[in-house]
């Protein structure tokens, strides 16, 4: 099943690593292999959450998501999105930034293509560090979880639901206080973390609109489903707005493996080739999740996947100072999935056989 599942990021990559090569010869196809690893070592977390998501959503939603979404994500994050930081923030035109990226450069000179992206680091950072902290504290604030991973730590943090806006209360703290720690960069910090949180609001907020009227659309199967505990899918404006969801979701997790990049190369073309086919291994691990049916089968999945998110927000926001490298970042997220399956797996063992829900 995995295999089957992979098979097209297989292709994809032997695509990628061929044009790599045409490009660049032997450096092009090492420098593309490594981001790929890269992509999916930072992004291993998003596919859990992902396929939380993708579970609620139809077939002709998840082909949406597999086409049109894997479009936008290796051209619109990997390829666009940094041409379009380094023309509005330098302010040149896409074309004279097109041809600056194509010129490479060395991040470390003014001027050059991969100085201007890397000079807009704290900008990228606070945006998608509130965007993925808001994601996390909402997860961690739920009172409605069905299971505690950290024991202790988990239900004391979920009892804080009680206080309505935490999660925006304790996220505007958070950005304050990285404000006044890195107090150079304040302004530009403020401004784009308030838009990560404000664009986080807005797009959970739509997506909870669509979905609470869901249940008045359904048919007579959709409420047989229902009424039996099956999950009915979401279609129509509720599906759309979670895809939204799981794109912005992407390209929050996609800025830290963007600007990591530039630290092993500034070739645009080589990075878009990297972490596009990495982007394709982490839409095919989410699918294999969802007919798996994985994130039931081990509970504390969605927990390890949340306290990863949580962590990669806290790089963002340290990483506006010193440099944290890449490798770190990867590790963090893998360790908190593999620690988080292993707890399931024991959860699994201790509690087989029992036909009721256990909360721990």
């Amino acid at each position: 099943m995995l295999f089957k599942t992979l098979r097209w990021s297989f292709l994809f990559t032997i695509i990628g690593l061929a044009i790599a090569f045409l490009y660049d010869g032997v450096t092009g196809v090492t420098v593309t292999a490594i981001l790929i690893v890269l992509e999916v070592s930072l992004s291993f977390d998003n596919a859990v959450v992902n396929a939380k998501v993708l579970n609620r959503m139809s077939e002709f939603w998840v082909k949406i998501f597999l086409t049109v979404g894997i479009l936008i994500a290796v051209f619109g994050m990997r390829l666009l999105f940094p041409l379009v930081v380094v023309f509005v923030t330098a302010g040149l035109s896409p074309i004279e930034a097109w041809d600056l990226a194509l010129e490479k450069g060395n991040p470390d000179t003014p001027g050059t293509y991969g100085y201007i992206l890397n000079d807009a680091h704290p900008l990228i950072a606070a945006f998608g560090g509130m965007f993925l902290l808001m994601i996390f504290l909402d997860f961690v604030f739920d009172e409605d979880k069905e299971h505690h991973w950290l024991g202790p730590v988990e239900r004391a943090l979920s009892k804080a639901a009680a206080f309505p806006g935490v999660s925006v209360l304790v996220a505007l703290v958070w950005l304050f206080v990285f404000s006044r720690i890195f107090s150079e960069e304040s302004a530009d910090m403020l401004l784009a973390g308030v838009f990560g949180i404000i664009l986080y609001l807005a797009v959970n907020g739509l997506g909870d609109f669509f979905d609470g009227g869901l249940e008045d659309e359904l048919d007579d199967e959709g409420e047989r489903r229902a009424s039996t505990g099956e999950v009915v899918k979401a279609t129509g404006k509720a599906a759309f707005s979670l895809f939204l969801y799981l794109e912005l979701l992407d390209a929050s997790f996609s800025f830290d493996g963007v600007i990591g990049a530039f630290a092993i190369t500034s070739d645009p073309i080589i990075i878009a080739l990297g972490l596009g086919v990495g982007a394709f291994y982490v839409r095919s691990i989410t699918i294999y999740l969802v007919h798996q049916g994985t994130l039931s089968e081990y509970v504390f999945l969605e927990h390890g996947a949340h306290w990863a998110i949580g962590a990669l927000a806290l790089l963002l926001f340290v990483s506006i100072g010193p440099h944290i490298p890449e490798v770190v970042t990867g590790l963090v997220g893998v360790a908190f999935i593999l620690l988080a399956l292993w707890s399931s797996i024991s959860y699994n063992k201790k509690h087989r056989g029992e036909d009721h829900v256990v909360h721990v």
